[in-house]
């Protein structure tokens, strides 16, 4: 979907596109906190195919945030037994 409209409100960024319109965007920086892995490596994720970017008028990639969280879902279990050594 193509966005119609990008805009900042205070420190976040909001992007208004048909069917997404309010969704927060993160920064690489903050994707890569919530994977803990370097910023640059969410770069290559996006250049790779791998999660959808934004760019923003300024050339700078913003994700969606409920995209992130789908991916982090899928790839995060929750442990249904402690592990034993």
């Amino acid at each position: 979907m193509r966005p119609v409209r990008l805009f900042t409100i205070g420190e976040d960024a909001v992007t208004v596109t048909q069917g997404h319109q309010g969704e927060r965007l993160l920064t690489p920086g903050e994707v890569a906190n919530l994977f803990r892995v370097d910023p640059k490596t969410v770069t290559r994720w996006a250049t790779a195919g791998r999660i959808g970017s934004i760019r923003t008028p300024g050339g700078h990639r913003r994700f969606r945030e409920s995209e992130v969280q789908q991916l982090l879902s899928q790839l995060t279990t929750e442990a249904t037994e402690p592990v034993r050594h």
